[in-house]
């Protein structure tokens, strides 16, 4: 199961991670958002370099507004508390991979 981050939260799990972390910004009333739900669940069993996880947009304001969310889903890769790169939209989990290797490596 995919980590929950929360404004209270997103300094010690997210920008304070030894890891690499992958945010996935999303809202229970969004489609794709929904459709992306089972593929961050699974990454976040499978990859162990990298700490994956979802922030509820509508729940947690302050963090969304803070990286400019305007679309969802919206998947930030965060790495020494910083951005380092962004994956926009609903797509397959092999898609994702290759867009997130790329951004990783």
């Amino acid at each position: 199961m995919a980590h929950i981050f929360t404004d209270d939260n997103f300094q010690a799990e997210v920008l304070d991670s030894d890891q690499p972390v992958v945010v996935d910004f999303w809202a229970s009333w969004c489609g794709p958002c929904q459709m992306m739900g089972p593929v961050i669940d699974a990454l976040s069993t499978e990859l162990t370099d990298v700490k994956v996880g979802k922030l509820n947009v509508d729940e947690n304001p302050d963090t969304a507004q803070k990286y400019g969310i305007m679309s969802i889903p919206a998947f930030k890769v965060f790495k020494d508390g910083e951005v380092i790169g962004d994956i926009v939209g609903a797509m397959s989990k092999e898609a994702f991979l290759t867009k997130l290797n790329a951004i990783t490596s």
